[in-house]
């Protein structure tokens, strides 16, 4: 059959190309029904990942957080119809002490490899969670980015020492509010506290216990532990605040991405002997989770809901510019596109 496939060829520039793909293979198709902007989407988008990065990746179809409905599994394991989270990260190989998402062989999507533009979606079996029926699909199409917390939260249940009676997530963005949401259900009887620079972010953290503006944070509160969700620019100083409030011997989880070096003050992670946690991107395992999490506890999905900004309709290329440049102006939660191209 002939797949359309929505490339990004140059800032703000996108183009149709096709591509001849076999349906006698191993692969499931699915038809891609929402799919979510993500901010390394919008580096591509706008041109600012930088000449060698662009040179490098494009052309190539944006978007790495979707959901879609399987319209062919010649396997029979899916039913026509099932509505699935698509899994981004796709390894080669298999390590027993690294996992799938920091293997350098493996690949993804919207990274170097054509993401979830495409009318429609070629992906093996394990790249492919089933939903619960009454899910909120607009929610479930950013479920990769609640896979990110929950991967962070996985590797630092693993690393970090026992006592757990303040954590501290910097980052009022979306990662910031979806960590702090999953901390809170896994550790209940933990006080969490939410910073951030701005307050009309923060008034929307209604199930934390303190949240604090970064610059009105008392010199006598401690941490036990805490979770960087900043990113840019502003991580340095985030990173080192956390490193002022943090209890000796606790852990510090990084999660923002910055295009930057960043300084730490090194001299007191020795004295503390804070341990450092780097989290990036997910793999199966915490998209399985991610899923049971939400079946299990529905509130978590509604809390979620929260975060949709803006949905757009999508059935022309226009149509996909458009939600770019709407998203860059979005000051709070996810430009979700119901893709009906």
């Amino acid at each position: 059959m002939i797949n359309q496939v929505y490339r990004l060829v140059s800032a703000r520039q996108f183009e149709v190309t096709y591509k001849d793909r076999s349906l006698q293979s191993d692969h499931v198709v699915v038809r891609p029904e929402y799919l979510s902007i993500c901010a390394a989407d919008q580096r591509y988008y706008t041109g600012t990942r930088g000449k060698e990065a662009m040179k490098a990746k494009l052309p190539m179809a944006l978007i790495h957080e979707g959901i879609g409905k399987v319209v062919y599994d010649r396997s029979g394991k899916f039913k026509i119809g099932t509505r699935v989270v698509m899994i981004p990260n796709v390894p080669s190989e298999f390590d027993e002490y690294c996992a799938e998402n920091y293997l350098r062989s493996s690949k993804f999507r919207s990274s170097g490899y054509d993401g979830f533009m495409q009318d429609y979606v070629f992906l093996t079996y394990d790249r492919l969670v089933e939903l619960p029926e009454d899910i909120n699909p607009q929610v479930a199409a950013f479920t990769e980015l609640i896979t990110i917390a929950t991967h962070s939260i996985t590797r630092f249940e693993a690393k970090a020492h026992g006592r757990k009676d303040v954590l501290g997530v910097w980052g009022d963005g979306n990662l910031g509010y979806i960590t702090s949401l999953l901390l809170k259900k896994k550790y209940p009887e933990s006080k969490v506290i939410i910073f951030g620079k701005n307050q009309y972010k923060l008034d929307h953290f209604s199930f934390i216990d303190e949240a604090y503006q970064i610059d009105d944070i008392p010199e006598s509160l401690s941490i036990d532990h805490a979770f960087e969700a900043v990113g840019g620019r502003g991580s340095e100083s985030a990173i080192n605040q956390i490193i002022d409030h943090i209890y000796p011997e606790g852990a510090i989880s990084i999660m923002g991405v910055s295009e930057y070096p960043v300084q730490m003050n090194t001299r007191m992670i020795l004295e503390k002997g804070i341990t450092l946690i780097g989290s990036s991107r997910s793999g199966r395992a915490d998209f399985v989770h991610t899923v049971e999490c939400m079946k299990e506890y529905p509130d978590i999905v509604d809390y979620l809901a929260t975060l949709i900004g803006t949905v757009q309709s999508v059935t022309t290329i226009n149509d996909i510019i458009q939600s770019f440049e709407n998203d860059l102006t979005v000051s709070w939660g996810k430009t979700v596109l119901a893709w009906k191209i």
